[in-house]
């Protein structure tokens, strides 16, 4: 699971540490669950924030860059 956080300041970031201050919503690491968010807007809704949906496109970047990583040998 992977943390997003709408910050106190009112910024929406990706949160890896799961450490950040602030209202946070969580979304599986699989391209599904990325595309699923977004189609329901399920994000937007959890933090009570309305933001740009590159944040969706960064997501899926990060979730596909992690399938890569774990799909290489050691």
């Amino acid at each position: 699971m992977l943390r997003i956080v709408r910050t106190p300041e009112g910024e929406v970031v990706i949160d890896p540490s799961g450490k950040l201050p602030g209202r946070g919503a969580y979304v599986c690491l699989r391209d599904e669950c990325v595309l699923a968010a977004e189609k329901r807007d399920a994000l937007s809704k959890a933090l009570k924030v309305s933001f740009d949906h590159d944040l969706y496109a960064r997501l899926l970047e990060r979730v596909r860059s992690n399938s890569d990583e774990e799909g290489r040998a050691p």
